[in-house]
């Protein structure tokens, strides 16, 4: 029926909301712990994953080939999950990998500094100065991965259906306000769109992985769409030849699609990376 994504603040009961609104809508809840995994699973170290999982890239971090591995594997985890539908996936930039697939439903979750402070001193046993140090880093590391990750501002409500806050809301009147939205919001039209597209954003995917992946394709920061049965390609590159050669690539891999290039040619690239 849905895919709905939950943002939240640290200490925003985050994983008790989706729990609660998993079993009011019978979804799957797809944890932090199941999308490390997948991530893992796909070939992402294990041992690089904290630098960039919810967390901003430090600047050698950033300018990494790890950054770009990281997010297209973390794409393909979280496409591959929705494909199956009536899912709740948390964190990890969904909603705005999602926003702008029709049966995809956002929600952020926040509460005051002085809720989370005293909700971190009585799960962990901090002291309110620690709390709070927490707190401040962890909202600082999520706007950071949001910016560098998606360029979208996690703080503007804009980019949501629904702002909630579990300081003032009960966890499971959330879980019953996002549910009703859902059964209200979410038709049978909205669902075979939403459907449509997002199996057209994993083969998009499948396709930019096997690329980087399989084939080594030196194209940097590419990736893919599929707009009107045509796989367009976006990214940067200083060699001309390797377009032809990704295009090609990407007709055997879909050959029921057109391709077409939005690759940009920028000479001496390289040296600047």
């Amino acid at each position: 029926m849905a895919i709905i994504t939950l943002a939240r603040q640290v200490a925003a009961k985050g994983d008790e909301v989706a729990q609660d609104l998993a079993a009011k809508l019978d979804y799957k809840f797809i944890t932090r712990k199941q999308i490390e995994e997948r991530i893992i699973e796909l070939g992402f170290p294990q041992d690089k994953l904290p630098k960039y999982d919810e967390r901003k890239p430090g600047f050698f971090a950033s300018m990494a080939k790890d950054r770009d591995a990281y997010q297209n594997l973390s794409q393909y985890a979280m496409l591959e999950a929705a494909a199956k539908g009536n899912i709740i996936i948390i964190g990890r930039g969904a909603f705005a990998l999602f926003q702008s697939v029709p049966n995809h439903i956002s929600v952020r979750l926040i509460a005051s500094e002085k809720v989370r402070i005293a909700r971190l001193m009585e799960e962990f046993g901090w002291n309110e100065k620690l709390a709070k140090q927490h707190i401040q880093e962890s909202d600082a590391n999520r706007n950071g991965f949001h910016k560098n990750f998606y360029n979208i501002d996690i703080d503007n409500p804009a980019n949501f259906h629904m702002l909630l806050n579990t300081g003032s809301i009960a966890i499971n009147d959330c879980g019953h306000i996002i549910a009703e939205f859902t059964r209200a919001h979410i038709t049978p039209t909205k669902e075979a769109e939403g459907t449509r597209l997002v199996e057209e954003m994993l083969k998009a995917q499948q396709v930019v992985n096997k690329l980087i992946f399989d084939y080594k394709i030196k194209i940097e920061f590419l990736h893919a769409t599929i707009e009107d049965n045509t796989v367009v390609l976006y990214g940067v590159t200083d060699a001309p030849g390797l377009v032809e050669q990704a295009l090609e690539l990407v007709r055997g891999e879909l050959p029921q699609y057109q391709t077409r290039s939005a690759i940009s040619i920028v000479h001496d690239f390289n040296q600047f990376r």
